[in-house]
């Protein structure tokens, strides 16, 4: 499912893990061993997985070396974050709209596709701060 949402293959493969983890952590060494797959791959898919809000990094001081941790906030991030991204794109595609102007073609869509991602974005992040509650 994760892969037919958009995330790559190895990347999605990373995210399970994780999250079937007991404790929800796992080192790059331990993810390599257990998915069979390069220490390269484990570090772009982690990457993405820390960009994206799905997982956050700890160092471990007694090993010195980062620990991959998904906990109960991931999603809230990760909701939060594809929302604020959204909310930029509708502000980028409504000033757009007003520097072509309202009597253009292109005008009109730019505002439209603006006015909706925007109010989808606001109502994405009005949720998930509403329903938080539930991850805790």
């Amino acid at each position: 499912m994760a892969v037919r949402a958009g995330l790559p293959r190895i990347t999605a493969r990373v995210h399970l893990d994780l999250l079937q983890s007991e404790d929800g952590r796992r080192t790059a060494a331990e993810l390599t061993r257990r998915l069979k797959v390069s220490p390269a791959s484990v570090s772009v898919a982690v990457n993405y997985l820390v960009r994206h809000g799905y997982v956050r990094r700890e160092r471990d001081p007694q090993r010195r070396r980062d620990v991959y941790v998904i906990d109960d906030e991931a999603w809230y991030r990760s909701v939060v974050l594809s929302a604020r991204q959204t909310l930029e794109t509708a502000r980028a595609a409504l000033a757009s709209a007003e520097e072509v102007g309202p009597d253009d073609l292109v005008g009109r869509r730019m505002a439209r596709t603006g006015a909706f991602l925007e109010r989808i974005s606001l109502d994405l992040l009005e949720s998930a701060d509403r329903w938080r509650p539930l991850l805790t």
